[in-house]
């Protein structure tokens, strides 16, 4: 398969539920997602690192249920049967109580609630201890480090926003020489997207292990 030549186009983020490539790293929180409305728990906390695929999971879902994101002062939707999706709950730029709010009404069967966070609740020092009771009694799906499956399939998908169809052996190769997690594939993608198209140039392995190497620093490698 020939290599494309970048064109200087937006990349366009892709987040539908199609667009979620199914490991062993993150079958469990898939299947949760899946599973609504049938969920044990009517919160469900999805914790896994930074670049790990929560905002991806979230969206699939929102998707799924035709869920609203929580935005600071929005409050907790009139009527019951909301389906809200609070993205890094471990944030501190919206205060507790406001996040408390949602949980609880979903805790008490007025909606649906899913949160995702970087840090497990019993890491949420010095938080809103009713906040954190809450999140302790969720559904729980932890995000594993991406495996090469994985891994491979969300530097073929940052490519893609890039509209570019990169050859299997290339996302292999550079899939071993960068960190493994989804915000380094992402600088990844960007960096050799900026120097095939300053370059004119067709990301290919040469190409690719030419850039690792002139931008070692920037990669991590």
């Amino acid at each position: 398969m020939p290599a494309q030549i970048p064109l200087d186009l937006p990349a366009i983020e892709q987040s539908d539920r199609d667009d979620l490539v199914v490991s062993a790293s993150n079958r469990v929180a898939t299947e949760a997602i899946d599973a609504w409305p049938h969920w044990r728990h009517n919160v469900l906390l999805v914790v896994g690192p930074e670049g790990s695929g929560k905002t991806h999971l979230s969206r699939a879902w929102a998707q799924i249920a035709d869920a609203v994101h929580f935005e600071a002062g929005t409050g907790v939707p009139p009527g019951g049967n909301f389906r809200i999706v609070i993205d890094d709950i471990d944030r501190t730029d919206i205060a507790d109580a406001e996040l408390f709010a949602p949980i609880n009404a979903a805790r008490l069967g007025q909606g649906w609630v899913l949160a995702t966070s970087r840090l497990a609740p019993q890491a949420l020092a010095g938080r809103l201890p009713d906040l954190v009771s809450r999140l302790k009694a969720a559904a729980r799906a932890d995000l594993q480090a991406p495996d090469d499956r994985l891994f491979e399939a969300i530097l073929a998908k940052h490519f893609s926003d890039h509209q570019l169809l990169v050859d299997p052996g290339v996302l292999t190769y550079l899939a071993e020489r960068i960190e493994r997690s989804g915000s380094s594939a992402r600088h990844a993608v960007t960096l050799l997207n900026r120097r095939a198209l300053a370059e004119k140039s067709r990301i290919t392995k040469p190409f690719v292990r030419r850039v690792l190497g002139e931008e070692s620093d920037a990669f991590d490698v």
